[in-house]
């Protein structure tokens, strides 16, 4: 399914916003640990698992890589790496969970380990414990690695007659 079909909505995400949003994550998990490590879903659970292990004082990162989609489609769900264990004492990170296809996979991977996401959809919702914002299943969250700031001509300039 085209991302055009999918989407109504953007949910437009700055750095200084996503770096709020994780912080308080680990504010949220402050008291649930102390954990064993982090298990970074990649490539969108870098980051968050990053400002967590910084926050949380946590040294030991693992990641499990995944890919199942890019910005136009949703495609085939692919392990490339996994981590062995149940994950038991283990922190799940990832940016988001839209339809919870990869986090069943990684849950199912890892069903002891506390599962967590900066952002969440309705579908994926049920699968992490913890979440900061949570927006419509027809939204688009841009995250700041996958955008860039740039000029916009004054309305005054425009050409197009409203």
């Amino acid at each position: 399914m085209a991302k055009s079909d999918r989407y109504k909505k953007m949910f437009v995400v700055s750095w200084d916003q996503f770096h709020r949003d994780a912080r308080e994550l680990a504010t949220r998990l402050r008291d649930r640990g102390p954990f064993k490590g982090i298990v970074a879903i990649t490539r969108g659970g870098l980051v968050p698992a990053a400002i967590l292990a910084r926050e949380l004082d946590i040294h030991l990162i693992e990641t499990v890589c995944i890919s199942s989609y890019n910005w136009k489609n949703q495609n085939e769900l692919r392990v490339l790496k996994h981590v062995e264990g149940d994950g038991e004492g283990w922190l799940i990170v990832d940016d988001l969970v839209d339809t919870g296809t990869t986090a069943t996979v990684v849950r199912d991977m890892m069903p002891k380990a506390l599962f967590v996401t900066v952002y969440a959809k309705p579908k994926g919702r049920p699968l992490v414990e913890e979440v900061i914002a949570e927006v419509g299943q027809d939204t688009w969250i841009l995250l700041p690695w996958d955008s860039a700031v740039q000029f916009v001509e004054p309305i005054v300039n425009s050409k197009e007659e409203g």
